[in-house]
């Protein structure tokens, strides 16, 4: 049976270390308060900001909710995002993705709109920058930077083991992968067109699971003595809940670690980004 990598525990070290900055900016008189942009009614983004709001409200953040409508223009969006940069009250902006898919086209000019210091999810380049820089320019996303934590919280060294991240994108795949090279791992990307995973993640001491794909890690991915990290959640009608790409039953039999599926990545996702809020508030005093 392997190890469940629990998001709660993590929780418990992290969330007590931001209610203390918390209680430290309020006493310098600075609240910490995150902006939530979103665009439309989409159930995902909706369920992400009660949870964002949630865990916000536990931990003493003030949460400005701006909610536009589904066709808001280039332009309303725009002036919304200089409005925020422009307040000082605000510290930390999560803007929900993607954004409508009239705005598609310009998604990645609208987010580079936003003050970088305010960027706590890794929207903008600069702060993607900062990730394959290793410097300190805005905040990396923060579901890569829950996966890191999580290794940290269990004391799993990175150092010279091979790790597979499935995946390439700029919200996980990317960011993670940069991130384990910077844990002195030796890293492996798998994407759509790579031939034969199965036989590359076998390889693997670490895999990071990000492909978004129900059902889609197998026994046929995994040997006895890994770590899973399974960052994903898809709806699985079966169960009428949410899954990750692993077949859970199948794969936590044999390997060593691996994060559950809800109550892993997810959990401590929603703390690093209010995290990323204190943080970036207790910069603004520097």
């Amino acid at each position: 049976m392997a190890k469940l990598l629990l998001g709660k525990e993590v929780n418990e070290k992290l969330n007590a270390r931001i209610i203390a900055d918390c209680e430290a900016l309020k006493a310098k008189g600075v609240n910490p308060t995150m902006a939530i942009v979103r665009c439309g009614e989409r159930p995902d983004d909706l369920s992400y900001e009660r949870g964002a709001t949630k865990r916000a409200d536990l931990l003493g953040v003030a949460v400005k909710k701006i909610v536009l409508p589904e066709d808001v223009s280039k332009e309303e969006l725009l002036k919304t995002i200089d409005e925020i940069n422009a307040d000082s009250s605000i510290h930390g902006v999560l803007m929900f993705r993607p954004l409508p898919k009239h705005l598609k086209a310009d998604q990645d000019m609208i987010c580079n709109r936003l003050d970088p210091r305010k960027d706590i999810d890794g929207m903008t380049d600069l702060s993607n920058a900062g990730i394959y820089m290793g410097k300190q320019l805005g905040f990396a996303p923060c579901t890569a930077e829950a996966c890191m934590t999580i290794l940290d919280h269990y004391g799993i060294d990175c150092t010279g083991k091979k790790a597979v991240v499935i995946g390439r994108s700029l919200v996980i795949g990317k960011p993670a992968a940069i991130m384990l090279m910077g844990k002195n791992a030796t890293v492996t990307v798998c994407h759509t067109r790579t031939k034969d995973v199965p036989s590359v993640t076998r390889e693997a001491d670490l895999i990071v699971s990000s492909a978004g794909v129900l059902r889609s890690l197998t026994k046929e991915h995994v040997r006895p003595g890994q770590i899973v990290v399974d960052v994903s959640i898809n709806w699985d009608e079966a169960k009428g809940g949410i899954a990750g790409d692993a077949v859970f039953e199948e794969v936590e039999p044999i390997v060593d670690a691996i994060t559950p599926v809800p109550g892993g990545v997810g959990s401590v996702t929603t703390s690093i980004c209010i995290g990323h809020v204190v943080e970036a508030a207790k910069r603004s005093l520097a």
